[in-house]
């Protein structure tokens, strides 16, 4: 990627900053229509919010019953189209809405019905009303205490950071250029205090770097205002940051198959405990906070209230001692006139052309990324006088598509590059065995990782190429020791480098981890 950099000696079209979800997809739009794009990264891809989603790609149950139909009906249509580019890392889940009273399931059946009316021909199946013993069949951990049915419908489940990272892979073949470490420092204008590029650093090495562009677009999430506010101090800010946090157990919490959703929490939000990656996954809450963080922390309310919500509806009530990992995100939401309640903000993605010349998209959801994306490229490309060109992502395969990649067992989320990892595990016996009993992950994913997906911390391995931080903190912690020396020696890094990896990804993984109590 740096000698990709060091060769484009003139303009950029696009220079994107900010690689979560919302930057990576404009990069593989722009890249696919042609332009020439730089997207910079001041952590890793997806460090922030996109690695720490519900694991859905969904429509959204709940802004359908806050009357935003279109918002639905474009996220159905995009969870469709995930599905179709991206099989081997987005999959079809049946979720099961428990009623304890008797109006609930017909009443939660309506408004299904409606939902997958909305999703017209990318409907994942139809939804229906479930006797007690059904309901009991599909979410056998389910509290039976005065249960008298549900009511199941069909939404989509991914791995969130996984996808990042092949929408990476993605966006370097079609031409992009990426670099994760690259910290943007300062905005560059031009004559008539226009913004014409930017200044970044080499968070790596210290290096100071600079490019120049047609239109810079600012994709930073959470940290929107910021960049804007570099470009013009005056601006008034635009993004009202809001806490989730989710709790991870092991599986024995949800055995079945099927996830559960919980339409009223007494907070007014949705719950979903959804089975994943073999455990169970608890979330979420949405807690205004001043300002956004890169590493955001879980409060003790937000923690109790998920044990308490969660209690409600599992016959095996979770305590704090079950808890094997913890882990928060900030939503971007743009604000309204009075954003004291988060949870009704809108999810509606907003594109504003700053006075500066600049290009800020927020706002959105994981679902509608592509849809975001286009809507970016079209704006930015207009702005910057660019060729007019269509947009070509609605059916184009993500990196790494396998429409049959479960037969790869604990490597299937690699989908075509699974015989790849399979063949490192295979070169060197060490590297096939479980870095640790708990989970899955193998010495050979920890190579590849470093050599095929851009990890260049301890963190980014456990963290973002594996799942290991997010499923069992713990479980991270013992195999920190193992990946760092593998990453060492593949890095060809020094032991001081080995040890202040382990410094800051034990004081990282501090975050994930719950006290007793």
């Amino acid at each position: 990627m740096y000698r990709r950099l060091r060769a484009q000696t003139g303009r950029w079209d696009m220079i994107v900053a900010g690689g979560g979800a919302t930057g990576v997809g404009v990069a593989i739009d722009a890249a696919t229509r042609g332009y020439d794009v730089l997207l910079l990264e001041q952590a890793d891809f997806g460090k922030g919010t996109s690695s720490r989603s519900t694991k859905l790609v969904h429509g959204g149950v709940r802004y359908l019953e806050q009357g935003n139909v279109s918002l639905v009906m474009e996220a159905l249509k995009e969870r469709g189209l995930l599905l179709q580019n991206a099989p081997h890392l987005v999959g079809n889940l049946g979720f099961v809405v428990p009623s304890y009273d008797w109006w609930e399931a017909p009443f939660y059946g309506i408004g299904l019905k409606l939902y997958n009316l909305l999703a017209g021909k990318y409907g994942f199946g139809p939804s229906r009303i479930l006797s007690r013993e059904e309901t009991l069949e599909r979410l056998p951990t389910i509290k039976t205490e005065g249960l008298k049915g549900g009511v199941i419908y069909f939404d989509g489940q991914f791995d969130d950071s996984r996808l990042l990272i092949n929408l990476v892979a993605t966006a370097c073949e079609q031409g992009a250029t990426l670099l994760n470490y690259a910290q943007v420092t300062e905005l560059t204008k031009d004559g008539e205090g226009f913004v014409d590029g930017v200044k970044f650093r080499d968070v790596e090495t210290g290096q100071e770097g600079e490019a120049r562009g047609r239109v810079v677009i600012n994709a930073t999430g959470p940290f929107a205002d910021s960049l804007r506010r570099n470009a013009d101090p005056s601006v008034e800010p635009m993004i009202a940051p809001s806490q989730g946090i989710h709790l991870v157990f092991d599986r024995s919490f949800l055995a079945g198959e099927s996830a559960i959703m919980v339409p009223h929490t007494s907070d007014g939000r949705v719950m979903f405990a959804i089975p994943w990656h073999g455990h169970t996954v608890v979330g979420t809450t949405d807690t205004p906070i001043p300002a956004a963080t890169i590493e955001p922390v879980a409060l003790e309310q937000e923690i109790e209230f998920i044990l308490q919500t969660a209690s409600l509806y599992l016959e095996k009530k979770p305590a704090r001692s079950d808890i094997l990992s913890v882990f928060a995100g900030i939503r971007p939401l743009v604000r309204s006139g009075d954003h004291g309640n988060t949870a009704a903000l809108s999810r509606d993605h907003t594109i504003r052309i700053e006075n500066s010349g600049m290009v800020t998209i927020c706002g959105g959801k994981w679902t509608t990324y592509r849809r975001m994306a286009e809507d970016c490229v079209n704006q930015a490309a207009t702005l910057a006088r660019l060729p007019e060109r269509p947009c070509v992502t609605g059916h184009l395969n993500i990196h790494g598509f396998h429409p049959a990649s479960g037969k790869f067992g604990h490597l299937w989320m690699y989908g075509s590059d699974a015989p790849l990892v399979r063949q490192l595990e295979e070169s060197d016996p060490a590297w096939a065995e479980p870095l640790d009993g708990a989970l899955p992950y193998t010495g050979a994913e920890v190579i590849w990782a470093v050599r095929h997906e851009m990890a260049r911390t301890l963190e980014d391995v456990l963290a973002r190429r594996t799942r290991a931080l997010f499923l069992n903190a713990q479980a991270a912690i013992r195999m920190a020791e193992r990946v760092v020396e593998l990453m060492r020696l593949e890095l060809d890094r020094d032991k001081e480098w080995e040890a202040e990896q382990l410094r800051r990804f034990h004081r990282t993984a501090q975050n994930y981890l719950v006290a007793r109590g």
